[in-house]
């Protein structure tokens, strides 16, 4: 099979089916939760008594550490179909690296604070905007190895289905 073949290929179908894998969609959880959990962290700083606010933002991390490992499982497998030597292998390398990065870095973020405190310390929101930060720049590589490299992406001959004209498409516009 030929490499750009293989890494469009499910090395299983827990990956998801061919053109539909199952990584892209459960990534939403995690970068949402950590996203809001900024919002949550800026927000305990600016209340009268942010403790409902720091508490909830601990529950986000804990709710996109948890989405994170069910992405990890997904994106390994994907990671699994990419022929190991090629420029979408070390993408994918540098991806998978810095997402193991943020959500350790998430993890520490989990266990650090003190569970009623008032407010979220100026150190952890700095570690959720780095943690972020590189979040967006993984998210911009996963984005080249689909968008760019095709990586479980379906082939062209397959995408031109959504192209082409039907018969019952035809008979409507006539």
């Amino acid at each position: 099979m030929d490499p750009m073949r293989q890494a469009k290929t499910p090395v299983t179908a827990l990956a998801g089916p061919y053109g539909h894998p199952l990584h892209p969609a459960i990534v939403a959880v995690p970068i949402g939760s950590w996203i809001a959990t900024v919002v949550f962290d800026l927000g305990s700083r600016v209340v009268g008594d942010g403790e409902f606010l720091a508490r909830g933002s601990r529950w986000l991390i804990a709710l996109g550490v948890l989405g994170a490992l069910a992405a990890a499982v997904f994106g390994f497998l994907d990671f699994l179909a990419i022929p190991a030597g090629t420029p979408a292998f070390r993408r994918a390398v540098v991806h998978l690296s810095l997402n193991l990065g943020v959500t350790a870095a998430y993890v520490v973020n989990f266990l650090l604070p003190d569970d009623h405190a008032p407010r979220v310390g100026w150190g952890l929101i700095a570690l959720s905007l780095v943690s972020l930060a590189a979040l967006a720049v993984s998210g911009y590589l996963g984005g080249k190895l689909a968008y760019r490299y095709g990586v479980r992406v379906a082939d062209e001959t397959t995408q031109l289905e959504g192209y082409q004209d039907s018969p019952a498409t035809e008979k409507e516009e006539t």
